[in-house]
């Protein structure tokens, strides 16, 4: 046995074979450190001679004496050629500073490829106090360092993932109502990382109408254990107003009590306004189908009604009738006919609107165009004695087709003054507001008013009248809606008999 130690250790400086004896001497100091999953080193500092333990060659899967005794092939051979100079950086920088030396290195195992070990060493003095041999260790942390390397990995993709469907995550420990928001929470809130979150504070961020709805789900989730998932609007700090999707789980104890809420926080404004867009246009289309339909059953009706009584009449002005009876029936042909020409003047207006559609929007200026209806109107007004007011100054202007702005105040007019109460003289009032991205206009009057418990559904239908005027046509907000409606605007009404009406148009 001692045969085999000189032998193997007679290429050792007399330090490192002084080292290796009692190593091998001391019994249970060799058998601790050969159970354990670190291996042993020293060097030479001046003629950079090393020594390896038995745990150390068996962590590579060297036999023992088998890797060189040279601590520079050691570098280059076995170091992984990124830690090269990062090892030998350390080593320098202990020396000079005597700072701690110890860092995570690729190894270049002899069947298994590189693994991550961690090395540590400390310089020693000799006797005159110059720096003459470094002992270290290393240790094996290749799982370790995997695991590590495939949770940063992890938390990267899932990072990544959060930051691209820009999704974070929260907790609220319900019992200290202490609230925890993730990176990508401050940034859909666009709020400094700096500052703490609570829970008033970022419902304060929703808008009106959102808040109470965010504020009792959250209470529920806490009172009665109940999870909920959200699509509501909040404004940031920089005042940004976007769609969030929030969602929580409570989290229950044994008691079945809630003592946290988790949950995410996701800004969904890009694809909400894409969903928000595609219903409206798949209602604007639901719409034209409706007014489509609608139109097809007045031709159908109106123009075979007209054509009937018309096929009537020449049937019977065929037949051997008097002459004074010819007139009679003549004259009823010309009163078919003419109406005939009135239907489908009316249809083409309907038509008209559909074609107008596409014309480009323009900014139309109320106050100008509803002057100008006005003095189309003047002698009826004179006539009437109407109190016309109007203030447009919430807003003044507004992107339309210029045409349908103008049908719009001649038939809301004419209407208010055709249909004055008699008792009084008509008084109009008619203003333009914005909200909420919309332009509406009220029109009101003081005039005869409709029973809209009998005709709520009839108001607005192609030749629907309601009162015994001779001139009355029902044709005006037919064509008033229509034109509203083909622009993603509405029409609302509210009436009293007696009292009066009042229109509420959204325009845009």
């Amino acid at each position: 046995m001692s045969e085999e130690k000189d032998t193997a250790f007679g290429m050792f400086p007399i330090g490192l074979q002084a080292l290796n004896q009692h190593y091998f001497a001391n019994k249970q100091l060799h058998n601790l450190i050969e159970s354990t999953n670190t291996g042993l080193w020293e060097r030479n500092i001046e003629d950079q001679q090393a020594w390896w333990s038995p745990k150390f060659c068996e962590l590579l899967g060297y036999d023992y004496g088998a890797l060189d005794t040279s601590y520079t092939s050691f570098i280059d051979k076995l170091v992984h050629p990124e830690d090269k100079k990062p090892l030998v950086d350390a080593y320098q920088n202990h020396l000079k500073t005597q700072s701690p030396y110890k860092m995570e290195v690729r190894l270049l195992t002899k069947e298994q490829g590189y693994r991550w070990f961690e090395t540590s060493g400390k310089a020693w003095p000799d006797e005159n106090g110059k720096l003459s041999r470094m002992i270290g260790a290393v240790v094996d942390i290749d799982q370790k360092k995997r695991n590590e390397i495939k949770l940063k990995r992890n938390e990267f993709l899932l990072n990544e993932t959060n930051k691209i469907a820009n999704v974070g995550g929260w907790e609220l420990d319900v019992v200290n109502m202490e609230l925890t928001w993730s990176k990508e929470i401050y940034e859909i809130y666009e709020l400094p990382a700096n500052i703490s979150p609570d829970v008033d504070s970022a419902i304060s961020f929703f808008e009106p109408g959102y808040r109470e709805i965010i504020s009792a789900a959250v209470s529920d989730a806490i009172k009665f254990c109940k999870p909920y998932d959200l699509e509501l609007q909040i404004r940031t700090a920089r005042g940004n107003v976007i769609w969030v999707r929030t969602k929580g789980i409570p989290i229950i104890d044994s008691n079945g009590e809630c003592i946290t809420l988790r949950g995410i926080f996701q800004n969904i404004n890009e694809n909400k306004l894409k969903e928000l867009n595609l219903q409206k246009s798949l209602d604007l289309l639901g719409d034209h189908n409706r007014r489509l339909q609608n139109f097809a059953h007045i031709v159908s009706h109106n123009l075979r009604s007209h054509s009937g009584n018309l096929q009537f009449m020449v049937n019977i002005f065929a037949e051997n009738i008097s002459a004074a009876e010819k007139d009679e029936v003549f004259g009823n042909i010309r009163s078919i006919s003419e109406s005939l020409a009135t239907t489908i003047d009316h249809l083409n207006e309907i038509v008209k609107i559909q074609t107008e559609i596409s014309k480009e929007l323009k900014p139309v200026d109320f106050e100008s165009v509803f002057k100008s209806t006005q003095n189309v109107l003047d002698s009826n007004i004179r006539r009437t004695r109407a109190m016309i007011c109007y203030d447009f100054s919430s807003c003044p202007t507004i992107n339309y087709v210029p045409a349908y702005l103008e049908s719009i105040f001649l038939n809301l007019l004419s209407n208010s003054l055709k249909y004055r109460h008699p008792d009084r003289n008509p008084k109009i009032i008619c203003e333009t507001y914005f909200d909420k991205e919309h332009t509406y206009m009220t029109f009101e009057d003081n005039g005869l008013g409709i029973d809209l418990e009998k005709h709520k559904d009839k108001v607005f239908g192609m030749y629907r009248t309601f009162h015994q005027n001779t001139n009355a046509k029902g044709i005006g907000l037919f064509i008033t809606r229509n034109q509203i409606e083909s622009l993603g605007g509405s029409i609302q009404i509210e009436s009293t008999v007696n009292v009066g009406t009042k229109f509420t148009l959204k325009l845009t």
